[in-house]
C-alpha cells in the first residue's frame, strides 16, 4: 500500500497558531493529564476509528492508495464532541468545557485505532496469505510453494495484531526528548494537525470551525446520498454510474472512465497535485500504451491460452512492472533518507559543543519553554517502556512462530533486537521529510526472510516477516508524530501514549472485523472487480521473487523491470537536483505504479479532486484553504459511512432492484 501525506500544511496557512497572553494562566488551565482522557472522548475515538477504519480498509482492498487522514480526523473530533456538547447545553444539562487537550487526545486515539486498517496488512502482505492470491500467483510458480497460505481469520489475525502492534508503541519513547525538544525536529504531519487544533479553540478559530463543520456536514450528507442513489442502479456486474462510459465505451474498456466516486475526489482534494498528476501518467502509460501493445504479442511472449489472472501472462507483466517501480522508487527514498539522517545526525554532534545562538533561536527558545515544560513535567518513566517493550517481545517471539511456523523464533529475536535502532532511522527521518518508510523496511525484510528460510517456507516468512518489521518502524514513527502534536497543543505526554495504547486496542480488534465485512460481503482479490486487492499480488510475488530470484518473471519481464526500476531511481534523481520550477513537474513512480494494476479510472478520480481544488484557490484562496480539509472529509466519509449498510444488504442477499449498463449499438 502506498500512504500518501497531503499537503495538510498548506491548507491550513489561514488558521493561525494564536498564543495565549497570560502563559501561567494558560499552564494553570491545562487539565491534569487524567482528566484529558474522558469517557466521551473515548466513545468519540471509536466512533471515527470505526468510520475511517471502513473508509481506509475500502481504499486498501481497491487501490491501495490512502491519504493521510490526520488532520481530517482532528476536525471530525471537533465536530463530534462541539455537538454533543451543544445538544447537552440545549436539554439544560452543564457539561465539561471542551479542550485543546481533549481534542488532541480523541484525534491521536482515533488515528491508532484506524492506522491499524491502513497498515495491518488487509490488503497486502497478510491477504497475500489466503488460497485466492496464492492461486493467482499460479500454483505451478516454482517458489510459490504448495500449502504456503494461510485463510484470513478473525481469531488468528487479531491475535496477530495484538502481539506485534504493542512492540513499536513502546519501542522509542525513551527517545522522546530527543527528537522533539533537543533535535526540534518538525515533523509537518503532526505540526500542521496542532496548528488546526490550536486554531478551533481560540476566538477567532470557534467562527472558522463553524464554517468548516457547517461545509462538512452539507458534504457528508450529499456523498452519503449520492451513495445510497447509486445504489440502486448497481443491480448486477459491471452495472451502475461506476461503469459509466464517460469517455466512450473503447476507452471504458482501457478503464479511462469517472466512476463518480466522493471517496477518490475527496481523496484527490487531500493529495497533492504531483501525486494525483502521477496516477494519471501512470494511468496513460500503461492503460493507454502499453498493455493494449502487449496484448498484441499474446502466442509470442507469452502463450494466448493462459489465462487472464495467470502470472505467465499480461497480468504477470502488470505485477511485476508495478513492484519494479515500487522497489526503484522505495530504494532511492529508503538510501537517501538514511544519508540524509545521518548527516543530519553527525552535524548536531559537532554542533553540540557550540554555545553560540542567534537572536531567533534565542526568541524561538523563549517561545517553546511553556511548552517544553509541560512535555517534560509528566513523563513517561524509562524503566516502563523498557520493560514493556522487553515483555510484549518477549510474548511474540513466542506466539507468531506457533501462528506460523514457518518463521523461526530466532528470526523474531532478531527483528526485535535491531527494531529500535531501524525505528529510530524512520522516525528521524520522518521528522525531516514527513515521510514514513515503514513499507521499504518491511520490504527488506521481506526479501531477506525470504531468501534466508528457503523454498520451503521462504513465501510465508518472507510476508510475516515483512509486517513484524513494518508495525514495529511504523507505529513508533506515528507516535512521535502524536507527541509532536502534542508537545504544541499542551497535552500530556502520558496521556498521548495511553490514548495511543487504547486506539491501538481499538483497532487491533475493529480492524480485523472492518475486513471480513468486505470479505464476506463482497468479491475479494477479483482482478475484474471493484476490490481487486492490487498490493496482495504484489506482495506475493515479492517473496516470490526473494525465494527464486529472477526466474519467477515471464518471458523479456526482466528487461522491462530493469528499465522501469532505472527509470524509478532517475526520476526521483532529477526531481531532487534540477531546479524546483522543473522538479515539481517529475512524476512520483510510486504513484505511477497503481494504476499499471489497478486501473485509470480512479486516478481520473483524483485529479478531478485536483481540479476542484485548483479552481477553488483561482476564485478564493483564502476560503479554499480553510474549507478543502473540511469538504474533502464530508465526501469522504459520506461515501464511506454508506458502506456499512450496503455490506449488510449484501450479506443479507438484498441486491440492488436496477441494473444500469452501457452497451454498443
Amino acid at each position: 500500500m502506498v500512504r500518501v501525506n497531503g499537503e495538510e500544511s498548506k491548507e491550513i496557512d489561514g488558521v493561525e497558531l494564536e498564543q495565549p497572553q497570560d502563559a501561567q494562566e494558560e499552564l494553570r488551565r491545562i487539565p491534569p493529564w487524567t482528566k484529558q482522557i474522558t469517557i466521551r472522548g473515548i466513545i468519540a475515538s471509536v466512533v471515527i476509528g470505526i468510520i475511517y477504519s471502513v473508509i481506509v480498509t475500502k481504499l486498501n482492498l481497491t487501490t491501495g492508495l490512502v491519504p493521510n487522514l490526520n488532520v481530517s480526523a482532528a476536525l471530525l473530533a471537533f465536530v463530534f464532541i462541539g455537538t454533543w456538547t451543544k445538544l447537552l447545553q440545549k436539554a439544560g444539562f452543564v457539561s465539561t468545557p471542551f479542550t485543546r487537550q481533549e481534542n488532541t487526545v480523541i484525534q491521536t486515539c482515533a488515528v491508532a485505532c484506524y492506522s491499524i486498517a491502513v497498515g495491518g496488512g488487509f490488503g497486502s502482505y497478510l491477504l497475500a496469505l489466503n488460497r485466492r492470491t496464492y492461486e493467482q500467483a499460479g500454483v505451478d510458480t516454482e517458489g510459490n510453494t504448495p500449502g504456503s497460505h494461510k485463510e484470513p481469520g478473525v481469531g488468528w489475525m487479531t491475535g496477530f495484531l495484538f502481539a506485534t502492534c504493542f512492540v513499536g508503541l513502546l519501542a522509542l519513547v525513551p527517545l522522546r526528548k530527543i527528537m522533539i525538544i533537543d533535535y526540534k525536529l518538525t515533523y509537518p504531519s503532526g505540526t500542521a494537525t496542532a496548528v488546526l487544533i490550536n486554531g478551533f479553540h481560540t476566538p477567532h478559530g470557534d467562527k472558522i470551525a463553524k464554517k468548516q463543520v457547517h461545509g462538512f456536514a452539507k458534504c457528508f450528507s450529499f456523498s452519503f446520498f449520492w451513495a445510497f442513489f447509486q445504489w440502486f442502479y448497481s443491480g448486477g456486474d459491471k452495472c451502475g454510474f461506476v461503469q459509466f462510459p464517460t469517455f466512450g465505451l473503447q476507452a471504458w474498456n482501457q478503464t479511462f472512465y469517472f466512476d463518480f466516486s466522493m471517496t477518490y475526489i475527496g481523496a484527490g482534494m487531500i493529495c497533492s497535485y504531483l501525486v494525483n498528476l502521477s496516477l494519471l501518467f501512470g494511468a496513460v502509460l500503461s492503460w493507454g500504451l502499453m498493455w493494449p501493445l502487449m496484448r498484441h504479442k499474446k502466442g509470442n511472449w507469452y502463450p494466448a491460452t493462459l489465462s487472464q489472472s495467470s502470472m505467465k501472462g499480461l497480468n504477470g507483466y502488470k505485477v511485476f512492472i508495478s513492484i519494479a517501480l515500487i522497489l526503484g522508487d522505495g530504494l532511492y527514498n529508503f538510501v537517501k533518507i538514511l544519508l540524509f539522517t545521518g548527516t543530519s545526525i553527525i552535524k548536531r554532534l559537532n554542533n553540540r559543543g557550540s554555545n553560540a545562538i542567534s537572536d531567533e533561536n534565542k526568541n524561538q527558545a523563549m517561545g517553546d519553554l511553556q511548552r517544553n515544560e509541560v512535555f517534560i513535567r509528566e513523563g513517561i518513566p524509562i524503566w516502563l517502556a523498557c520493560t514493556g517493550y522487553v515483555t510484549f517481545s518477549i510474548i511474540s517471539i513466542i506466539v507468531i512462530p506457533l501462528m506460523f511456523p514457518e518463521l523461526k523464533w530466532y528470526y523474531v529475536v532478531v527483528a526485535y533486537t535491531l527494531a529500535p535502532s531501524l525505528g529510530f532511522c524512520n522516525a528521524y527521518g520522518a521528522g525531516l521529510t514527513d515521510m514514513n518508510m515503514a513499507y521499504n523496511y518491511g520490504k527488506v525484510a521481506l526479501f531477506v526472510l525470504a531468501a534466508l528460510a528457503g523454498k520451503d517456507s521462504g513465501v510465508v516468512a518472507g510476508l510475516v516477516g515483512c509486517g513484524l518489521i513494518k508495525s514495529i518502524v511504523s507505529i513508533s514513527s506515528d507516535l512521535m508524530h502524536d507527541f509532536k502534536t502534542g508537545h504544541l497543543t499542551l497535552t500530556s505526554p502520558r496521556s498521548m501514549l495511553l490514548s495511543q495504547a487504547i486506539g491501538t486496542a481499538i483497532g487491533c480488534v475493529v480492524a480485523p472485523l472492518t475486513f471480513f465485512l468486505f470479505y464476506k460481503a463482497f468479491d475479494v482479490g477479483n482482478p475484474d472487480g471493484e476490490y481487486k486487492a492490487p498490493y496482495a499480488i504484489i506482495y506475493r510475488n515479492m517473496a516470490i521473487l526473494g525465494v527464486e530470484g529472477f526466474s519467477a518473471l515471464p518471458h523479456h519481464c526482466l528487461q522491462l523491470c530493469c528499465g522501469f526500476f532505472i527509470f524509478a531511481i532517475a526520476a526521483n534523481l532529477v526531481r531532487d537536483l534540477s531546479p524546483s520550477k522543473i522538479g515539481k513537474w517529475i512524476p512520483l513512480p510510486m504513484a505511477m505504479a497503481v494504476p499499471f494494476l489497478v486501473g485509470a479510472y480512479f486516478a481520473i478520480d483524483m485529479c478531478m479532486g485536483s481540479l476542484v481544488v485548483f479552481v477553488w484557490h483561482k476564485l478564493n484562496s483564502k476560503k479554499a484553504s480553510l474549507m478543502v480539509p473540511a469538504v474533502a472529509s464530508g465526501l469522504i466519509c459520506g461515501d464511506g459511512l454508506w458502506i456499512l449498510p450496503s455490506s449488510i444488504l449484501a450479506l443479507a442477499k438484498i441486491n440492488p432492484p436496477i441494473c444500469m449498463s452501457f452497451l454498443a449499438t
